[in-house]
C-alpha cells in the first residue's frame, strides 16, 4: 500500500488561506506564523508536483487544479473530524445505538420531528424504532430491550413522563350496513358484525386493542393494514384520529357513534427502563422527545 504524500494538516492550511483571504489572516486565525503556513503550501505543492495557488499583487488565488482538489480535500478533512467527535462521544459513554420502543398509536412525525433534531447532535448513533402494541410495549420495557419507550400504562415499577393522549374514532366505510343507522350502535349491534382488531405484539398476547367482543374478527398488526381492509367496505375498527380524520374529511370513512361511548382515549407516556444506565444519548433524545409536547401545551 503506498505512502500518502500528504497530511491533513496541510490541507487544513490550505482551506485557511483561502478561506480567510491570506497567509497573514490564516497565520492569527490559527495562531501560527505566516512563514509556517507559506512553507507548509509550499511542501504540499512540491509532494503534489502541482501548483495549487498562484499570486497576484499581495493575495494568492487558487488554480483550476488547486480548486479540484480543495473542494475534495473539505470533503476529508470533514469525515475526519466526524471521526474524532465519535471517537470523544464514545470514550464519554456515547451510546453507538438506541433502541426505542414506539406504541404504534403514537405519531411517527413527532418521533422523526425529534430525532431530525438528534441527528445532527448524535452522528455515529444508530436508531432502531420498535413497534409494539399494548403488553408488547410493558413487556419490553420489563426486559429492558429498548432504551427508551413511548408507552400506554407503566409496568408496575416503572415511573413514567406523560406525553399526550390520543383520541380514537369508531368508523367503517360509508357502504357497510353500520354506516346507514342513524342512532348511536349498541355493543350487541355491533357484535353481529365483523371488527378489524390489532395484535399484541406481546410474546403471551393478553388483549387486542380496541375489542367490541364481535363474534366476527380479523386481527392484523397495525392501523395501516386496518385501513386498507376498512377502505374496501370490510369491517369496522377503533382507529387513532390522526390517521383517520382525513379519509373521515374526504367522505371515505364514516365515523359510526356508538352508544356509551362516543369516542376512547389513550395516554401515552415516555419510559426509560434502566435510568441508572442511561446514557448521554438517550438523555438527549428523552429531552428532544418531551420539547416536541412542550411546544403543544
Amino acid at each position: 500500500m503506498s505512502q500518502a504524500k500528504s497530511t491533513l494538516e496541510q490541507w487544513r492550511i490550505l482551506q485557511a488561506v483561502v478561506d480567510y483571504g491570506g497567509y497573514a489572516q490564516a497565520a492569527k486565525q490559527l495562531n501560527k506564523s505566516q512563514s509556517s503556513l507559506n512553507h507548509a503550501v509550499a511542501k504540499l505543492q512540491s509532494q503534489l508536483g502541482v501548483a495549487l495557488l498562484e499570486v497576484k499583487g499581495r493575495k494568492a488565488y487558487l488554480t483550476e487544479t488547486g480548486e479540484v482538489l480543495l473542494r475534495r480535500s473539505r470533503h476529508i478533512t470533514r469525515s475526519v473530524t466526524e471521526l474524532e467527535m465519535l471517537a470523544n462521544k464514545l470514550e464519554k459513554g456515547w451510546e453507538p445505538s438506541l433502541v426505542i420502543a414506539r406504541e404504534i398509536i403514537y405519531p411517527m412525525e413527532t418521533l422523526i420531528d425529534a430525532l431530525s433534531q438528534f441527528e445532527p447532535q448524535g452522528r455515529g448513533t444508530r436508531i432502531t424504532i420498535l413497534d409494539s402494541v399494548i403488553n408488547g410495549t410493558a413487556e419490553l420495557v420489563e426486559s429492558e430491550q429498548v432504551d427508551i419507550a413511548i408507552a400506554g400504562s407503566p409496568p408496575k415499577g416503572f415511573i413514567a413522563e406523560p406525553l399526550c393522549h390520543i383520541d380514537f374514532l369508531l368508523v367503517c366505510h360509508p357502504s357497510h350496513p353500520l354506516a346507514h343507522r342513524d342512532e348511536p350502535l349498541y355493543d350487541q349491534v355491533l357484535a353481529e358484525h365483523l371488527q378489524i382488531v390489532i395484535k399484541d405484539t406481546a410474546q403471551i398476547a393478553r388483549a387486542d386493542s380496541g375489542w367490541l367482543k364481535a363474534e366476527q374478527r380479523w386481527t392484523v398488526t397495525n392501523f395501516h393494514e386496518a385501513l386498507v381492509i376498512l377502505q374496501k367496505g370490510i369491517g369496522f375498527c377503533w382507529i387513532p384520529a390522526h390517521l383517520v380524520q382525513g379519509l373521515l374529511d374526504s367522505g371515505q370513512l364514516r365515523r359510526l357513534a356508538l352508544q356509551g361511548s362516543s369516542h376512547r382515549k389513550a395516554g401515552l407516556s415516555l419510559i426509560i427502563p434502566n435510568r441508572d444506565n442511561q446514557g448521554p444519548a438517550s438523555q438527549l433524545l428523552e429531552k428532544l422527545i418531551l420539547a416536541q409536547h412542550q411546544k403543544s401545551n
